[in-house]
C-alpha cells in the first residue's frame, strides 16, 4: 500500500514537473516572440501604467497576439516589470523581452528637427509646427513674443539667432525649449567667432558680424567663394559703398515676394534695401551656418567690389564696374543658352 502511494506521489511529481517544464518553455517561447508589427512603431507608456494595463494597452494596439503569459513572463522575470512612462520606438523584429527591456530601460525615441542653414526664422516655424511630437506653444506667437520666450534683448528680433543644425528630442519636449537649445548654440558659436575675428574689420558689434554672417549664407552655398563673398561686402562698407545684395531686399519685402525682383522692388525703401540704405540692413536677414559666420569674421583679403553668378553654380568676382558688367553679359548669355536646350 505504502509503495502504491509512493508511485502514484512520484508520477504526481513528474507530472507537476512536466507541466512546469511545458509552463516555462511556452513563458520562454512568448518572451522571446517577435512583436506583430511590420514596420517600425511608435509606443506611447502613460505614467501610472500597471502590469494589467499595459498588457492591455499590447493587446489593444495589435502588439502581441496573446497575452495569455504576459503576466507570467513578467513574475518569471520580475526586473522586466520595472517599466517607466515614456514614447518608445519598436523594430520589426524586437522580441517581447527586448520591448520590455526598452520600456525598463526608460530610454525613449528619439526625433529629429532639421534646420538647415540660410532659412529664416518663419521656416524654422514651419519645421516645429510639423513635428508632432513636439508639445506646440509657439502658434500665433509674433516675432516679439518669441524673442521674449527665448530671453532676447527688447528690440532684437530671434532672426539669426537661432543655430541651423538637426536637433534630437523626446516627445513632450516643448517647441521653445527646442529653440533655445538653438539660441544657446548660437550664442557660443557668434562670440567664438567674434573673438576669433580679424579686428580690423569694420564691425561695431557681434551682432554685426552675424548680420554679415547672414548674407554670405544668402549669396552662396559654395564654400570655397563664402570668404570672397564675404571680402566684396567688407571692401564695400570700407569705402562707404552701398551693398547692393538681393537677398537683404528680398527680406524686406516680405510676403509681398513671388520669387521674382523688378527694378522698382530695388528703389523702393524699406530697412533692408541695400540698393537705397547705406551699410548693413538693422538685423540678420537669416540663420547663418558656422562657414558664413568663420568668412565674415575672416573674410579673404580681395581687392573685389563686385560679383555675380558664373551659370555654373559659382560666381565670377570682379573689382571694377566695366569687368563686372562684362561678367554680367556672360552669365545671362550662358542663362540663354542653357534655356535653348
Amino acid at each position: 500500500m505504502k509503495k502504491r502511494k509512493l508511485k502514484v506521489l512520484s508520477v504526481i511529481v513528474v507530472l507537476v514537473l512536466a507541466l512546469l517544464f511545458w509552463g516555462y518553455q511556452k513563458i520562454e517561447r512568448f518572451a522571446d516572440t517577435p512583436l506583430a508589427i511590420q514596420q517600425e512603431t511608435i509606443f506611447k507608456l502613460p505614467a501610472g501604467t500597471g502590469r494589467v494595463a499595459l498588457e492591455g494597452l499590447l493587446v489593444r494596439d495589435k502588439l502581441v497576439r496573446n497575452g495569455r503569459w504576459f503576466q507570467w513572463l513578467l513574475k518569471l522575470e520580475p526586473e522586466l516589470a520595472e517599466f517607466k512612462a515614456g514614447t518608445y520606438r519598436f523594430t520589426p523584429g524586437m522580441t517581447v523581452r527586448q520591448m520590455l527591456k526598452l520600456l525598463a530601460s526608460g530610454k525613449e525615441a528619439q526625433f529629429t528637427a532639421r534646420f538647415i542653414e540660410g532659412s529664416r526664422l518663419r521656416d524654422w516655424q514651419q519645421v516645429l509646427q510639423q513635428s508632432k511630437y513636439l508639445k506646440h506653444t509657439l502658434a500665433g506667437k509674433s516675432e516679439v513674443e518669441i524673442a521674449t520666450a527665448l530671453g532676447i534683448p527688447a528690440g532684437e528680433t530671434p532672426e539669426g539667432h537661432l543655430y541651423p543644425d538637426t536637433y534630437q528630442y523626446t516627445a513632450g519636449m516643448s517647441d521653445i525649449a527646442l529653440l533655445k537649445r538653438a539660441h544657446v548654440r548660437m550664442n557660443k558659436a557668434l562670440q567664438a567667432a567674434w573673438d576669433g575675428r580679424d579686428t580690423s574689420l569694420p564691425y561695431k558689434t557681434p551682432e554685426e558680424l552675424l548680420t554679415m554672417a547672414s548674407i554670405v549664407e544668402k549669396e552662396t552655398a559654395v564654400p570655397e567663394e563664402r570668404s570672397k563673398v564675404a571680402s566684396v561686402f567688407v571692401n564695400r562698407l570700407r569705402i562707404g559703398m552701398r551693398l547692393q545684395t538681393d537677398p537683404t531686399v528680398i527680406y524686406g519685402m516680405g510676403e509681398s515676394y513671388n520669387g521674382n525682383i523688378t527694378r522698382k522692388d530695388l528703389e523702393t525703401p524699406t530697412p533692408y534695401n541695400t540698393y537705397v540704405i547705406a551699410g548693413l540692413p538693422p538685423t540678420p536677414i537669416a540663420m547663418p551656418g558656422e562657414a558664413s559666420l568663420q568668412a565674415a569674421a575672416n573674410p579673404a583679403k580681395t581687392p573685389y567690389l563686385y560679383f555675380v553668378a558664373d551659370g555654373k553654380g559659382g560666381h565670377t568676382f570682379t573689382t571694377n564696374l566695366a569687368s563686372h558688367n562684362q561678367a554680367v553679359r556672360v552669365y545671362r548669355q550662358a542663362l540663354k543658352e542653357k534655356n535653348e536646350k
